[in-house]
């Protein structure tokens, strides 16, 4: 089932499908496990920050409309909370520049606890920032 990208919560799960447009793109420095970028994404509730990795870096542009499939939406260290495959999910192009979409809320700026009741979810606890702290807002 389709979700929209307001509607995804940190979990250390592969259980995230759902669709954006990649608006920009920041290339990181190559680490000890392989090439990684950070891109921001969105769809027409939400945006989020997105984790590229390897050969995904070069595959995917501003403008290219994604499906991914099993994702995870996670802390990942030095990046805060990101959106990405993992090893179990699957990006794939599905099209470029057809899709409405706003920048704000950009749910990895939004602070989140575990659940008193439940710690395996997460509640909200604030907005660090309405839109990304790392992409200046479009203009």
């Amino acid at each position: 089932m389709h979700v929209f990208l307001k509607d995804i919560v940190p979990a250390a799960q592969n259980n995230i499908d759902t669709r954006f447009i990649i608006l920009d793109k920041a290339r990181s420095p190559a680490s000890a496990s392989g090439r990684s970028c950070i891109a921001l994404a969105a769809d027409e509730t939400a945006s989020v920050h997105i984790q590229l990795w390897g050969d995904e870096c070069e595959a995917f542009e501003a403008g290219d409309i994604v499906k991914l499939t099993n994702g995870i939406f996670s802390y990942v260290r030095n990046n805060g909370l990101i959106l990405r495959a993992g090893k179990r999910g699957k990006m794939e192009k599905m099209g470029e520049f057809t899709v409405a979409f706003v920048e704000t809320p950009n749910v990895s700026e939004i602070q989140w606890n575990p659940d008193p009741e439940n710690p395996k979810r997460y509640i909200k606890n604030g907005v660090v920032s309405a839109y990304s702290r790392i992409f200046p807002p479009l203009p």
